[in-house]
């Protein structure tokens, strides 16, 4: 397992910073740089370049993956790497942030660092205790073979939760292959699950492999398994029994190797009572089931969402990042839309903002639905409203 090594003196901000990579499931150790484990993220403070030159050489000592040197009261925020991509020297032009702990949460600064260090090592954001327990349990069900059942509210990260099992399973160097079941026309599902042959049906010119077989050693994703019809259900659950698959128009099975995520935003008991999905499917694929919650339940997570989704989406590679006020409107709101419709507000706001800040009038959140009527006069930025 990679760690990040932080000094224990020399960095005002180290304490905060590791509780913030902590909360992310990032393993974190503290001491001289000459301690850092072999394969460490070593992140330490170079002022200039004689500091940066002994961080490196200390870092070629202890056989340290990657070097993350920071510079605090540049001229201006900026990233550069160097070393091919092994040393990332972040220059920042604020002074080393000291927090308390009530306010790590929503430093934006040190929510940016944590984000730009665990980023490689930990994909999935999380500051909230129940992300944090979420990620134990996907990092636990990774290293085994069982199929896994993700269940929760669109936009919650079911399909992140997929792919992070799959990078951390031993399947990682293998496909991943996801299928949204409510995206393809229930005419078109069959083929494109389970292959076909030449001339099978009607246009069929060439065999198909199918998406079962392209996932061979790898991981399948099925997203959003409660709309897949009956029938097919039928076949998928022959597939996870036997472990074998026949495309259409063949008479023989074929053996495959995969592993099962599905997905689902429906509440399970309530399909199966109606009879729309089958009773024992739901049992083959319920092995291990994890369960994402709406945004709104774990509000902690909103800043350091907010800062990651900043930089993914920002043209440079320092972000601009939201003042208070901008990080108040966000953890105001209840958001409906979850993670996806955070995503569309920081999105407006770099379209909006002037400058490397994010303001409360950068804020733009989506009206509740209601009736078309005129739109109200509002000072500065306008008012989404959605009309029904």
């Amino acid at each position: 397992m990679t760690t990040v090594h932080l000094p224990e003196t020399g960095l005002a901000c180290a304490a905060a910073l590791a509780e913030l990579l902590r909360r992310r499931r990032v393993a974190v150790t503290r001491g001289a740089a000459e301690a850092a484990a072999p394969g460490a993220i070593l992140v330490a403070p170079a002022p200039d370049g004689a500091a940066e030159r002994r961080l490196v050489e200390t870092a070629r000592g202890c056989a340290a993956r990657m070097i993350v040197a920071l510079r605090f009261g540049a001229a201006r925020a900026e990233v550069t790497t160097d070393l091919g991509g092994r040393l990332l020297r972040v220059a920042l032009a604020g002074p080393d942030p000291v927090t308390d702990g009530a306010r790590v949460a929503t430093d934006p600064v040190l929510l940016w660092l944590a984000d730009l260090v665990a980023r490689p090592l930990r994909p999935m954001v999380a500051a909230d205790a129940a992300t944090g327990d979420l990620i134990d349990l996907m990092t636990r069900v990774a290293r085994t073979e069982v199929t896994v059942f993700v269940n929760g509210p669109s936009g919650t990260g079911k399909e992140v939760i997929a792919r992070a099992i799959h990078a951390a399973s031993r399947r990682a160097d293998r496909p991943f292959i996801a299928l949204n079941c409510a995206a393809i026309p229930d005419n078109m599902l069959e083929a494109m699950l389970f292959g076909h042959e030449k001339g099978s049906f009607t246009g069929a010119a060439t065999a198909g492999r199918g998406l079962i077989r392209a996932a061979e050693g790898g991981t399948l994703m099925l997203d959003e398994i409660s709309e897949m019809p009956l029938g097919l259900q039928a076949k998928l659950l022959r597939v996870i029994q036997e472990r074998t698959v026949t495309p259409l128009g063949a008479t023989a099975e074929q053996p495959v190797d995969i592993r099962i995520v599905a997905t689902s935003n429906r509440d399970m008991a309530a399909e199966i009572r109606a009879g729309r999905f089958r009773e024992d499917l739901f049992y083959r694929l319920n092995v291990f089931p994890l369960a994402t919650q709406p945004l709104a339940a774990r509000r902690e997570d909103i800043p350091a969402l907010a800062v990651a989704l900043l930089s993914r989406h920002a043209e440079g590679p320092v972000p601009p990042l939201p003042a208070p006020g901008a990080l108040a409107a966000l953890m105001a709101h209840d958001w409906p839309g979850n993670v996806r419709e955070l995503e569309n507000v920081i999105q407006r706001a770099l379209v909006l903002c002037e400058g490397d800040r994010i303001e409360a009038e950068d804020i733009l959140i989506d009206a509740a639905p209601r009736p078309a009527m005129p739109l109200p006069e509002a000072p500065g930025r306008p008012v989404l409203a959605v009309a029904v």
